[in-house]
């Protein structure tokens, strides 16, 4: 066997250790997130015994002697009892404050869709109840993890997607009723139960972002073209007062042009004109208006007309010849 003195020289200094000795394994402390809800064993305050104990604020203790629960003890320095090496008394303590406990949940909607729901639950400690907290349950967690889970995977199948973003506040009443029910049963008060997150598959929530992406693409295409509808019949309505209104002043005109015609023939003469020869003198004086329009837009330079002293006796002439024919050939229009 090695002596205290051999394992000390051979393993003194910086030698080493020997490979045949496998390397202890490295724990790391746990949160408090992974920490066990539930009673945890404690030491007194004096070294070889528990006669003394400091209970902290935030903690109940329970004295055991020889295992049997004895009595719960307050915050500060207690006296528990005689005691030999810890043989004779044992602690157990429970937090008193609020805790919250985190809940992942996967469960099917209505529509086929699955979703995640993190379930966030505030509870603690009944202080009249602390002895059923203490003993009644093992894990705290689990069991609240498996209430939760029971009651959002009986609900929200029931639901669509789009219900169940709806209806979270009717999901968080059902867990806290269903937690306050069992729980009450084991020392513990649910404070509140929130459902802080819906989480669908990742393929649905794209899926759900581009439909609601060519939705609004879809609005704005259809406000775009009720703005071009706008535009043209603003500008045909445009077009059409345009139009009138070009209408009322050619009407002005030929009215002017008619009247001062008719005033500077029959002046002297005190003539009266008919109605054929006032539009022969309209038509020939449009005529002309016309030649000038065209020589004053088309892209030509030269415009050909009659230049002879008979010129404008031809297109009088034409002129009336056409007005006798039209109202030779307006009798046979109305039998017609």
């Amino acid at each position: 066997h090695f002596g205290s003195s051999q394992c000390g020289s051979k393993y003194k200094g910086s030698a080493p250790r020997p490979a045949s000795l496998p390397d202890a394994p490295v724990r790391r402390p746990r949160t408090p997130q992974h920490l066990p809800a539930m009673s945890q064993s404690e030491r007194g305050c004096l070294p070889c015994t528990n006669c003394f104990v400091t209970v902290p604020q935030d903690k109940w203790y329970a004295v055991e002697k020889f295992g049997r629960y004895s009595h719960m003890l307050k915050p500060g320095l207690a006296f528990a009892g005689g005691d030999c090496c810890g043989c004779c008394i044992t602690y157990r303590s429970i937090t008193s404050r609020v805790e919250q406990i985190m809940c992942t949940v996967t469960t099917k909607t209505k529509d086929n869709v699955f979703v995640t729901a993190q379930v966030a639950v505030q509870q603690s400690v009944k202080p009249e109840n602390t002895v059923d907290a203490m003993y009644k349950l093992a894990d705290v967690r689990a069991q609240i993890d498996s209430y939760v889970s029971d009651v959002v995977r009986s609900s929200v199948p029931h639901m669509t997607l789009d219900e169940s973003f709806e209806k979270k506040d009717d999901i968080s009443l059902s867990v806290q009723a269903k937690l306050q029910e069992e729980m009450s049963n084991y020392g513990f008060i649910i404070h509140k139960a929130l459902v802080t997150e819906l989480v669908p598959n990742a393929e649905v929530v794209h899926s759900m972002n581009e439909i609601n992406k060519q939705k609004r693409l879809r609005d704005a295409a259809i406000m775009a073209a009720e703005a071009e509808k706008i535009k043209v019949v603003k500008a045909a309505e445009a077009a059409a007062d345009a139009a009138q209104l070009q209408g009322e002043g050619i009407a002005r005109q030929r009215r002017a042009i008619i009247d001062g015609l008719r005033d500077s023939i029959t002046h002297s003469t005190n003539e009266e004109l008919s109605t054929a020869k006032i539009s022969e003198l309209l038509l020939i004086t449009q005529y002309f208006e016309t030649m000038r329009d065209i020589a004053a837009q088309s892209k030509a330079q030269t415009v050909f007309i009659p230049n002879g002293p008979g010129a404008v006796g031809d297109v009088a002439s034409q002129i009336r010849n056409g007005i006798l024919a039209g109202n030779a050939a307006a009798p046979g229009q109305q039998r017609m």
